[in-house]
């Protein structure tokens, strides 16, 4: 494609023609020549606002896409209502290509009540892949706004389904030719899978009504980052059991196989939470037919230890993502 701005052509044909989930907040949506996004809330309701870029795959870049924003904002107690989106896409893009993404995005749009209200699609020399830059828009009652920096020592730490699951079915895919030549067909596939576990919405939902303290999504990093990132943003400090964490076979097997560490992987659909009787929360996300586990405590001062048995660790800064290590 030509270098510059999408065509109106396209932009109607391949684009536009795809938006089809409307929600009512939404009073100035997507359109030619429109720049903006106007929301209407209720009294008492405020914005959250959230914004994430994808750019570590290509493959169903689309549906990522708005999944990691609508967890972000429901990490927050947030109801998403749309997004913008910044397409970036290189010149060996195709028409049938941009179409296939909205498809994606339209569809993962429709299963979470999400409308897309604009946004700017180019093709430039700036980019090798595509990349997608997401800003959600959500709207909470205002006595309902949770943070990560809600944490309190002596408060639980949850985690909900498993960890790693994101970076294990961006694995599977991308590396899908070459797993297969160590794995079984079924175990590769089950690993693909792995997307469907992506949203959190269910448990923040579950979460907010019990009186959740603080939640997290974990993303960009794994679980080691996201509880550094609570515990820094909450100013307490953690003592969590390795033992304790959740993590699928498929996850364990596949990052042995590439030599990564589970820990620091990409991990969308698990949620990280801080809150009082922990155990009760456990058993009302099992209800609602979700994994989760207590895996430690917060507790006073700044040590944020990881025991397993009688080792001790101690949690380190934040660190580039393994999964950018299979593109090495």
């Amino acid at each position: 494609m030509k270098i510059g701005k999408v065509s109106e052509t396209i932009l109607k044909r391949s684009i536009f023609k795809q938006i089809r989930t409307k929600r009512d907040e939404v009073l100035l949506g997507a359109g030619v020549g429109e720049d903006c996004a106007a929301v209407k809330l209720e009294p008492g309701e405020v914005f959250v606002i959230s914004t994430d870029p994808i750019t570590g795959t290509v493959k169903d870049i689309g549906t990522l896409a708005v999944q990691v924003t609508v967890n972000d904002l429901a990490s927050s107690g947030a109801e998403p209502i749309g997004i913008m989106l910044t397409v970036l896409l290189p010149e060996e893009i195709t028409e049938e290509d941009i179409k296939k993404m909205m498809e994606q995005i339209e569809e993962a749009c429709a299963k979470s009540n999400v409308q897309v209200m604009g946004g700017h699609t180019e093709v430039t020399r700036a980019v090798n892949q595509p990349v997608i830059s997401v800003t959600g828009v959500g709207k909470a009652r205002e006595e309902r706004l949770i943070s990560t920096a809600g944490a309190k020592a002596g408060q639980d730490i949850l985690v909900t389904k498993w960890i790693g699951i994101e970076g294990t079915s961006i694995i599977a895919k991308e590396k899908e030719k070459e797993l297969k030549t160590r794995f079984s067909v079924d175990f590769v596939e089950t690993a693909k899978d792995f997307e469907q576990y992506l949203s959190v919405l269910p448990e923040a939902s579950v979460a907010a009504e019990f009186g959740i303290s603080a939640m997290h999504d974990v993303t960009e990093g794994g679980i080691y980052g996201a509880l550094w990132e609570l515990a820094e943003a909450s100013d307490v400090g953690l003592e969590i059991d390795l033992k304790a964490i959740p993590i699928r076979q498929e996850t364990v097997e596949i990052c042995e196989y590439f030599g990564l560490n589970p820990y620091y992987l990409i991990s969308s659909g698990c949620m990280l939470m801080a809150g009082d009787r922990g155990h009760d929360l456990v058993r009302e996300l099992k209800k609602a037919g979700i994994p989760a586990a207590v895996i430690g405590k917060a507790v006073e001062g700044k040590a944020r230890r990881i025991l397993n048995g009688e080792e001790e660790a101690f949690l380190e800064r934040p660190r580039t993502d393994e999964l950018y290590r299979i593109y090495e």
